[in-house]
């Protein structure tokens, strides 16, 4: 049986990760307060500012980057968008 989080990102009661995302703090928040669909919504967008941003995920700074991206992402903070990206 799956465990149910109340997503913090989408409003409501949805299943939860099965294991955090991180180790340490960050990853058992994630794992306590966001949903599959929420945090497979951030992976969709990490992946566009990846990709279209042209970041290496070898230097320090872009990760420090994108766990800042995710902190405004799941707290509906302003999040970098990808230019003449239009949501489906």
């Amino acid at each position: 049986m799956s465990k149910m989080v109340d997503c913090v990102f989408l409003k409501k009661k949805l299943i939860g990760l099965e294991n955090p995302p991180f180790p340490g703090e960050k990853g058992h928040w994630i794992c306590q307060n966001i949903s599959h669909q929420a945090w497979k919504l951030w992976l969709e967008h990490q992946t566009r500012l990846i990709n279209e941003k042209r970041l290496n995920l070898m230097e320090a700074a872009t990760r420090d980057y994108l766990n800042q991206q995710m902190d405004q992402f799941f707290t509906g903070g302003p999040i970098d968008q990808i230019t003449g990206y239009v949501p489906e």
